[in-house]
């Protein structure tokens, strides 16, 4: 009984993380302004970060795991320098 919860539980998160991957990208390509469009770029890479940590629980596999510490360490860099983009007009001084 718990198993089969915990299957129907890991496939509801997986689905659940890939819509709200799917508006994240919708907010990234359609966005007002340019704020919208790094607060979709960041919830887009928090959403394949999970999907790829329920994956690895699903399939007991160590890859995903691996694979969404590097999705979260890119996202991370990659929001600073959107923000100092924004901010300054420049990432690199």
């Amino acid at each position: 009984m718990t198993v089969l919860l915990l299957h129907w539980s890991m496939g509801f998160a997986t689905l659940a993380f890939a819509l709200s991957g799917l508006f994240a990208a919708i907010r990234l390509f359609r966005g007002p302004t340019a704020q919208d469009r790094v607060i979709g770029l960041d919830a887009l890479y928090q959403s394949a970060m999970l999907l790829m940590l329920v994956l690895g629980m699903r399939f007991g596999t160590q890859i995903y795991f691996e694979v969404s510490l590097l999705i979260a360490l890119v996202g991370f860099v990659g929001s600073i320098a959107l923000a100092k983009f924004l901010l300054r007009g420049e990432v690199i001084e």
